[in-house]
């Protein structure tokens, strides 16, 4: 288990990145926790830097769209999911536990559509 933070230091909409041997990203959607590998599965970014929208988030560097719940992404540039992990509070605060992740099988690559691909 790693230490994250207390629940009152993480409102919601707010994301906080914990050092792992892989940092983490939690996420406080709408009261919701989630945590996931921090490091976008594209490119070298980190997705606590990114926009939180509901159980999404968009990494910040190229727009490629994350689910906190499964970790897959929902679009490109990404292709690979990131690890999710299991958040658990107790006595009001914040724990990661990295010992069992809750991994997605693989799926097919996203394929942007034609309008996608115009933007």
């Amino acid at each position: 288990m790693i230490s994250a933070c207390d629940l009152a230091d993480l409102p919601p909409g707010e994301s906080v990145r914990i050092q792992a041997d892989v940092p983490i990203a939690v996420f406080n959607s709408d009261g919701d926790l989630y945590a996931i590998d921090d490091t976008c599965s594209h490119q070298d970014a980190s997705l606590s830097d990114g926009w939180l929208e509901g159980c999404f988030v968009e990494c910040p560097l190229h727009a490629a769209l994350f689910d906190l719940r499964t970790g897959m992404p929902s679009c490109l540039p990404a292709k690979k999911p990131v690890r999710t992990h299991v958040v658990l509070v107790h006595d009001g605060h914040i724990y990661v536990d990295t010992s069992s992740h809750e991994r997605t099988p693989v799926a097919e690559p996203v394929e942007a559509s034609a309008s996608e691909a115009v933007a």
